[in-house]
């Protein structure tokens, strides 16, 4: 067993350790969350953004001034999303709140992929893909009115879009609130899949005064409690195992 390897698992003990002393655990997660159910990454070396303008594409004022532009882009979302499926991480997570070790999860993705693996108590800060209302006049729409970029059935405008927040918007409030108010209570926070770099979601690790753990492909090079490099899908399978042991 290499260094790394040795590293590795000492850190999953640990996190083990971590969660089945703990009062009030909360979950931060991100885009590498998702990876491993073929959700490609944006920031990493892959991701989406390496050959897209994200700063044009999700912004709200291209829905608004360059509809066909923004309407590409969510199309091939939505497709990539098509059969999407949890993983092995999502359910340890799930299994963990129906055990009552963490209390719930604020996460970054709009896949709803927490939600299907049965975790209850979701904060989905950058809301759900698969959402749709018409950006001018709020009423619902469906996945495939927008897929087809079909005009608004209530208003007639060419302005359906997914219930996400796009540059230029604020985070809904109440979902924000929720999870700031959750975390400050928590005595430890699992920061799983997150690069840190998108305001305001990158403050909420320094919101609790309690343990924090940072699980992700590569450093940030923030400090944490607890730093274990790797795919999420493993770490958390094999956090579990010791749980259950």
């Amino acid at each position: 067993m290499d260094n790394l390897a040795a590293e590795k698992i000492a850190g999953i003990k640990q996190l083990a350790e971590f969660l089945l002393q703990s009062d009030y655990a909360l979950v931060l997660t991100g885009a590498g969350m998702d990876t491993e159910s073929n959700i490609p990454d944006f920031r990493g070396k892959d991701g989406l953004w390496q050959n897209i303008d994200a700063r044009v594409v999700a912004d709200i004022n291209t829905i608004r001034q360059n509809y066909k532009v923004f309407h590409q882009f969510y199309k091939e979302r939505l497709s990539a999303m098509t059969d999407v499926l949890p993983h092995a991480g999502h359910y340890a997570l799930a299994e963990l709140e129906k055990k009552g070790i963490i209390k719930g999860i604020a996460t970054q993705n709009i896949s709803g992929l927490h939600l299907k693996a049965g975790s209850k108590r979701v904060y989905e800060l950058h809301g759900d893909l698969k959402k749709v209302f018409c950006d001018n006049c709020g009423a619902p729409a469906t996945t495939q009115e927008l897929y087809e970029m079909k005009p608004c059935s209530a208003c007639s405008e060419l302005a359906l879009r997914p219930n996400v927040v796009f540059f230029g918007e604020a985070l809904p409030a109440d979902v924000w609130n929720k999870a700031v108010a959750e975390i400050k209570k928590s005595d430890l926070l699992l920061i799983i899949g997150t690069s840190l770099e998108v305001a305001p979601v990158n403050q909420l690790p320094y919101l609790t005064a309690g343990k924090t753990v940072f699980i992700n492909a590569e450093d940030v090079g923030h400090k944490f409690d607890l730093t274990i490099i790797g795919k999420a899908k493993e770490i958390l399978s094999e956090t579990m195992r010791y749980i259950n042991a």
